[in-house]
């Protein structure tokens, strides 16, 4: 691996289905040990159940205020500085629950890989 600095650039952020827009800060295959994206769930927005295979999740809230669900815990409150950590294959989701988009970083170990994720009916 090489160092590198990716600067952030809003206008690669893309819709998935799940319910959020995301913007991919790093995630390749020279760094396969860990990938970071930044989520942004609009107001009112609550994601899709689903889960991760082989793939250990944490939401790192930046802004705005949600509610977590993850696997068979509470729904809890969330706010900026929190730290949300799904284990792998726990169903997870999130509302924004405020009036502004909720943003947080997703951080996946090992990186994320479109084939490890499911969405849980």
């Amino acid at each position: 691996m090489k160092p590198e600095i990716h600067h952030f650039d809003s206008l690669t952020e893309f819709f998935i289905s799940e319910g959020c827009h995301i913007v991919e800060l790093s995630n390749s295959q020279q760094d396969d040990k860990i990938s970071i994206a930044r989520a942004r769930v609009e107001p009112g927005v609550t994601t899709k159940w689903h889960f991760l295979e082989g793939t250990v999740e944490r939401y790192v809230i930046i802004e705005g205020t949600g509610l977590a669900e993850i696997g068979d815990i509470n729904p809890q409150n969330v706010v900026p500085g929190d730290c949300v950590v799904i284990p792998a294959r726990c169903r997870q989701r999130i509302t924004n629950t405020g009036k502004n988009d909720l943003i947080f970083l997703a951080i996946c170990s090992p990186r994320f890989v479109p084939d490890n994720y499911r969405e849980d009916c």
